[in-house]
């Protein structure tokens, strides 16, 4: 084993998750923001340990000199979805986007592993900007539905506890897991609709409800104290039925309209 300074080696890396997952997360808050359906349910990211990186390393072949361009996971991403859907959406935003760019793609969904596993990796070029001045590191970026990760994180416990050599019967018992998960996602994805639906409804009262409470403290900023503890007395009163408040943001737009004006006279 060299010596080489592992902090300082992993360094970039770590820069690297950190602003891959600031920038999934936002683009998620941005979908969300515009009352749009966002493909990504969550994010989460980690750099490889050293001594999972120099396993690795040792079962691939791969020489001390050359981990950064033969180890393509030191700095991971994944992406957690809903829907099967989702990641063909996610895995073509990732493709259009000018940031980073896409080396190739590894399709673990149609074609799974022996074990079961299922998701979607793309391996990509990123570009970190060090004090040292920019270098392109290799970074990998798994998409799967909550399913396929749930599955994978008791595989991977399993395959931590058993030194990768499963007993016969806990794989069988996996690999009948595994397929319960696909068989889940896909009735899942058949009334996808349905679900997608519900959802942005709740988005759009959730939303609404926000406007009006903070169309209420607008009021309150305009010295309209008496209307806006009207507006509240109102609100108060159809929030257990949720019946008339598409009415009262009406109301409180116009009346906030009103406010505007009067304070500009």
């Amino acid at each position: 084993m060299d010596g080489r300074d592992w902090k300082r080696f992993l360094l970039p890396y770590e820069q690297a998750v950190e602003e891959l997952k600031v920038k999934f997360k936002t683009l998620r808050g941005e979908l969300k923001s515009r009352e749009e359906y966002a493909p990504i349910e969550f994010v989460t990211g980690r750099v490889k340990k050293i001594s999972s990186m120099l396993e690795k390393a040792k079962r691939l072949s791969v020489p001390m000199d050359q981990l950064e361009s033969g180890i393509e996971d030191i700095a991971g991403i994944r992406i957690m979805c809903q829907f099967v859907e989702d990641i063909n959406t996610l895995a073509e935003q990732i493709r259009e986007r000018q940031d980073m760019t896409v080396l190739y793609e590894k399709d673990y969904i149609n074609n799974k592993k022996p074990s079961g596993y299922r998701s979607y990796h793309i391996i990509i070029e990123y570009p970190v900007q060090t004090g040292l001045g920019m270098k392109r590191i290799l970074a990998e970026i798994q998409i799967r539905t909550l399913a396929m990760n749930f599955w994978a994180t008791i595989e991977h416990s399993l395959n931590y506890k058993y030194k990768e050599q499963l007993p016969d019967d806990v794989r069988a018992r996996l690999s009948r897991a595994a397929e319960a998960a696909f068989i889940l996602d896909q009735e899942m994805s058949n009334i996808r609709g349905e679900i997608v639906a519900s959802q942005l409804m709740f988005e759009d009262n959730s939303n609404l409800v926000n406007r009006v409470l903070s169309n209420i403290q607008a009021l309150y900023f305009y010295h309209r104290v008496r209307e806006a503890a009207q507006f509240q007395l109102r609100f108060n009163e159809i929030w257990e039925t949720e019946v008339g408040l598409s009415e009262l943001a009406a109301d409180l737009e116009a009346a906030l309209s009103r406010a505007k004006k009067g304070d500009t006279n």
